[in-house]
């Protein structure tokens, strides 16, 4: 579940960063300092949305290797960090931080009302599908870990 958490975190930077850092150009990861800070802070939150892709694919074929890893645990992990990190950019960055919001020159309230209802739809099907996973696992024994070779 950590490694599709670390994916899901870097997968929804990126769409962040993607689409509304330069597609649409709306804001830039810290829009209190001016333009080349901007861009700066631009870089930064890509070259960590990188690292936590690759960090979490090599986490997660590890586990593959070594026979640990279960579909349903990494796709619920995936759900909930894009939404946690959506919620937190939502909630941290955009109000207490002030960092940025998601668009200037209009009334946000509707689109930090979607950018936090969409964040919450990502934690929920997350939540349902840890859920499962769990109940699963708890059904057939398989929850538990087996002794490590090397311990």
């Amino acid at each position: 579940m950590w490694a599709g958490a670390m994916i899901g975190v870097g997968m929804m930077a990126a769409v962040d960063e993607i689409v509304f850092h330069q597609l649409l150009a709306w804001h830039h990861f810290y829009d209190r300092a001016g333009g080349t800070v901007g861009l700066v802070s631009d870089g930064v939150l890509h070259a960590v949305e990188l690292f936590l892709l690759i960090a979490g694919f090599f986490l997660l074929a590890s586990t593959l290797r070594r026979g640990a890893a279960s579909a349903g645990a990494a796709l619920a992990g995936l759900f909930l960090g894009a939404g946690g990190f959506q919620l937190f950019d939502g909630l941290i960055n955009h109000k207490v931080l002030r960092f940025h919001q998601i668009r200037y020159g209009v009334d946000v309230l509707p689109y930090d009302l979607a950018w936090n209802a969409a964040a919450l739809a990502l934690l929920l099907l997350g939540a349902v599908l840890a859920g499962a996973v769990a109940r699963r696992r708890r059904r057939t024994g398989s929850g538990r870990r087996a002794a490590r070779p090397d311990a």
